[in-house]
């Protein structure tokens, strides 16, 4: 056992003295011999100055060559993409207030109505003769409340009497007033001017409050409903513009924020925001789904590549090259897109960050720019990029 585990040892030894010959040896990759190393380390010098200086800011013989970029004011925008539903503007589904039959049915479905329009009588025949009764029970309690008031001034009859007298005329006229509001539920009349839905019942139908008549909706405007992330929540207030776009729709729609929920949702974490929209044409229908684009910032600022930040523990940071060194500076950050972040303090426009090379790049080390890059477009658009924020 012991002679095997010493065969054992003796062959890890060899194989790690053939590695090392093998892939590890100066010169073992290009095949040089001891001659070779030595001829290449005295040529090394010609070498490097035959190179004009590329490598030389690794081994900090001259400046390192970098590409710069100048800072510059451009217009950065960036969106918050959401769903939403588009609501009416007003909406009510019409149900019976008592159970009665319909007499009455004047609902033309799918059409506009006036407010107040009657779309449904109710049978009333027995409240209109309870009513009669009871007009002829209050003129006869009038006609006594007179009497006994002359009597009550010449000190015919006591004043508990007269008091007995007038009750009974604020009972009679308060049962026809309970009358007359009972006639009224029997009315059913719209509450808003709108487009009425498809009817549920027909002339002549039993119905109760269960019963469900037709629907009303106010569409000549629409709502706008959906819900953003909480942390862009002071960057929207009323009348904030947004877009939308909904399926069939070869235009995107317009819409203005008016309202927003005071608090946000625990479930999750989002901000619920309604916008107003115009649809006087109707080809917008309540219920549909939009996809919805909120412009959070539209304006110019200072931007840099993206690769031009250094993050840092608590920091960022930028190069930034200037008389031919390179300054480390800490900068404050705003937006950041695909391609650019928004500088909010620490460069100014017309300074030159360094692009590239930043491993290679130490405080007041020489820099030269080889090329000065610049971002596509004028406009940086957080929402032309995989970074779009989306919420659900």
């Amino acid at each position: 056992m012991k002679r095997w585990i010493a065969v054992g040892l003796v062959a890890i030894v060899v194989g790690g003295i053939f590695v090392y010959n093998k892939y590890f040896r100066p010169g073992a990759r290009t095949g040089e011999g001891p001659a070779e190393s030595a001829a290449a380390g005295g040529n090394k010098a010609g070498g490097a100055a035959a190179s004009g200086g590329r490598g030389a800011g690794r081994g900090g013989g001259g400046p390192t060559s970098v590409n710069g970029f100048v800072v510059v004011a451009q217009r950065l925008k960036e969106e918050v993409v959401s769903s939403g539903s588009l609501l009416p503007n007003e909406q009510v589904d019409i149900y019976p207030e008592i159970s009665a039959r319909i007499t009455q049915l004047n609902i033309r479905e799918g059409q506009p109505v006036a407010k107040g329009a009657l779309l449904v009588k109710l049978f009333d025949a027995d409240l209109r003769a309870q009513l009669e009764k009871l007009r002829a029970q209050e003129e006869n309690a009038r006609r006594t409340e007179e009497r006994n008031k002359q009597l009550l001034d010449r000190g015919g009859i006591s004043q508990q009497e007269y008091d007995i007298v007038t009750t009974n005329l604020r009972s009679t006229q308060a049962d026809i007033d309970l009358v007359k509001a009972n006639l009224q539920r029997t009315e059913i009349r719209a509450p808003f001017s709108g487009v009425i839905g498809l009817r549920n019942v027909s002339q002549g139908a039993f119905v109760s409050p269960n019963t469900l008549i037709a629907r009303l909706q106010q569409i000549s405007s629409l709502k706008l409903d959906f819900s953003i992330p909480e942390r862009y929540g002071s960057a929207v207030r009323p009348g904030s513009s947004v877009s939308f776009q909904v399926d069939g729709a070869n235009q995107p729609g317009q819409g203005s924020v008016y309202a927003i929920e005071p608090g946000v949702e625990q479930e999750t974490r989002n901000l619920r925001i309604r916008a107003r929209v115009n649809n006087a044409s109707a080809q917008l229908r309540p219920g549909t789904f939009a996809r919805v684009t909120l412009v959070i910032q539209n304006e110019r600022s200072l931007v840099v590549p993206t690769q031009a930040v250094i993050p840092q523990t608590r920091t960022r940071q930028v190069i930034v090259i200037k008389n031919g060194k390179a300054e480390f500076r800490d900068v404050t950050t705003g937006l950041r897109t695909a391609s650019a972040i928004q500088i909010l303090s620490g460069v100014q426009a017309g300074d030159t960050v360094a692009t590239t090379g930043l491993l290679f790049l130490k405080q007041d080390s020489p820099v030269k720019v080889a090329r000065v890059i610049t971002l596509s477009g004028s406009n940086t658009n957080a929402g032309a990029n995989p970074n779009k924020v989306a919420s659900r």
